[in-house]
């Protein structure tokens, strides 16, 4: 009998373009498993008239995928690890991640607007997004923003934006490139936790040896450093906290941002430690940050 294997995704383009790439990874090195795709429309991408924290936070794009999984409807869920929220229900745990795609942040310029960005609006509804771009442009100012990629880069064009900021991995991963006019470098712009890859959700105690090969063993590594710096943080969807971690040899390199809301103020910080205590890394950045104040 064949093996059939429901793989959930939102219903963004983009959302089912990522499933796709599981998907097709999983055709190839397992081709007697029938694979589909199961679409849904989750709580976030309803409501756009207000930013993510005034309604819920991240938890918000992942609330129906997480009942059908829970319920048997899907076998396991594609998401953009930066996305998911920092506390994951142990009946649900994150079983993998993907190879790791430009990380960066990219900033599209509305046409006839060009750079360097002197003034005007930029539309980001990311308070660390915010943060860091005044560092560059401080004549600029901010206006909410809130869709899918072509919803943005549409009101970018239609509304009174001057530029917006999308993460560069799905522009490519959209083959859209051509719209970016300046990618940030790291050091110009820290990224989100787990900002170019993306994170396969499933059920505890079911088997996904099928997905082995797709499984990135690196990703897992910067995830557990991100993810750690930002859960000590208690960084969520309302607090402008950013991480990037590589690694080089048995190694794991972290840069972290962290916000003083008193203060209103930011440090940036880096980090190197042992591949096996990544998460543990993650902790020991935020706690040095935290103490600069």
């Amino acid at each position: 009998m064949k093996k059939i294997v429901r793989v959930g995704s939102r219903d963004s383009k983009l959302a089912v373009i990522q499933s796709e790439i599981v998907i097709n990874a999983i055709k190839k090195n397992h081709p007697q498993i029938e694979l589909e795709l199961v679409t849904m429309k989750t709580t976030g991408d309803k409501i756009l008239d207000r930013s993510l924290d005034k309604i819920g936070g991240k938890g918000l794009f992942v609330k129906e995928l997480d009942k059908a999984l829970a319920e048997g409807e899907i076998d396991f869920s594609v998401h953009s690890l930066k996305d998911l929220p920092m506390e994951i229900n142990d009946e649900l745990p994150i079983i993998g991640f993907s190879k790791r795609e430009d990380p960066r942040d990219a900033l599209i310029l509305k046409k006839g607007v060009e750079l360097p960005l002197e003034s005007g609006i930029v539309g980001s509804s990311s308070k660390r997004r915010m943060l860091q771009l005044k560092r560059w442009y401080s004549n600029i100012e901010f206006k909410g923003i809130r869709g899918n990629v072509q919803t943005r880069l549409r009101k970018l064009e239609e509304e009174d934006y001057a530029a917006t900021v999308l993460a560069a991995a799905g522009l490519i991963r959209l083959g859209m490139e051509g719209c970016i006019s300046k990618v940030f470098s790291i050091e110009e712009m820290i990224p989100a936790a787990g900002q170019g890859i993306l994170a396969l959700q499933g059920r505890k105690g079911e088997d996904y040896s099928y997905l082995k090969e797709f499984l990135n063993p690196i990703s897992s590594i910067v995830s557990k450093a991100e993810r750690g710096f930002v859960t000590a943080l208690e960084g969520g969807c309302s607090s402008p906290v950013a991480a990037y971690a590589v690694v080089e040899g048995q190694q794991v390199y972290l840069k972290g941002l962290y916000y003083h809301e008193e203060a209103d103020d930011f440090c940036i910080g880096e980090m190197t430690g042992d591949i096996e205590r990544a998460e543990q890394l993650g902790e020991k950045l935020a706690s040095q940050l935290k103490h600069k104040w």
